[in-house]
């Protein structure tokens, strides 16, 4: 060891060579892109999505399940984007629900795609091994090691995704995971805004398990109607447009509903609201 006090700490340099200055002025750049001669841009990862998309809900049913998210893409308050699909399927019998930042979700989308190209190719041309192949865990347990890989290299995906379908035992599965890999199951999730103003009207009806059982398809269609009729009165972000899917498990069936528009909405009530109305100077 060097005992000089200007170097304490650092090995000896007769045992392991001399210490590289450079170290201690290290640059982010990528040494591929300095060698091509290219733009000493550093390499950057994402601090904060910038185009995003809003809530997701989805609750369980006597027969299944029903999931929805609206079409709108935001940039902040504005409204870019009136068609972005967040409503993904994946194999035959999966959705899955993404809000957050847009990129990420196109990166997870080509993700699953490349996850679905994979085991079409294990399956080849037997449909029955192709249908047993790819199932709701399997996509959920795939996307939360996806997301905690990336969490864990400080990078991650700025999504929060709600995994519909079946299982391997044709049973309905709901289950949720965000960007740090955390996920749970629940008969009722939301995502975005819908968990702070969709959640207390969903647990209205669905609260456990036991109460799944007492749901018929049609209330659960007309309860997540008219949370996304909420949404779009109480959040800036979302939509009076959104698509929705009917998973139903006594038929393995899923019916995929686009372009939905909120119905009977009613303004008169802005008209009480302090300030509403007021000119602008």
């Amino acid at each position: 060891m060097n005992h000089n006090p200007f170097h304490w700490g650092r090995p000896s340099d007769s045992t392991y060579g001399p210490y590289n200055q450079q170290i201690a002025h290290a640059s982010n750049v990528n040494p591929m892109a300095r060698q091509q001669q290219q733009s000493d841009f550093p390499t950057m990862h994402t601090q904060r999505p910038m185009m995003t998309g809003t809530s997701v809900l989805a609750i369980k049913y006597q027969d299944g399940i029903v999931i929805a998210a609206d079409n709108m893409g935001s940039y902040g308050s504005l409204m870019k984007l009136d068609n972005v699909e967040r409503l993904l399927k994946v194999g035959q019998d999966t959705i899955v629900g993404i809000s957050g930042d847009l990129s990420d979700l196109q990166a997870i989308q080509r993700i699953l795609n490349d996850l679905e190209i994979d085991e079409s190719y294990d399956a080849g041309d037997d449909e029955d091994a192709l249908a047993a192949g790819l199932k709701a865990n399997h996509v959920h347990e795939y996307l939360t090691r996806i997301m905690y890989n990336r969490r864990s290299k400080m990078d991650p995906l700025w999504n929060a995704c709600i995994v519909a379908g079946f299982d391997d035992e044709g049973k309905s599965f709901l289950k949720y995971v965000d960007l740090l890999g955390v996920a749970f199951a629940s008969p009722t999730l939301a995502t975005g805004f819908g968990a702070h103003l969709a959640i207390p009207l969903l647990r209205q009806r669905v609260d456990s398990e036991a109460d799944v059982k007492k749901l018929t398809k049609a209330d659960a269609i007309q309860l997540i109607k008219d949370c996304m009729k909420v949404l779009f009165y109480r959040d800036a972000r979302s939509l009076d447009k959104y698509s929705m899917a009917v998973l139903s498990e006594s038929d393995q069936k899923v019916e995929f509903h686009k372009d939905v528009k909120v119905e009977d909405m009613k303004w008169a009530f802005a008209k009480g609201i302090k300030g509403y109305g007021m000119p602008q100077l």
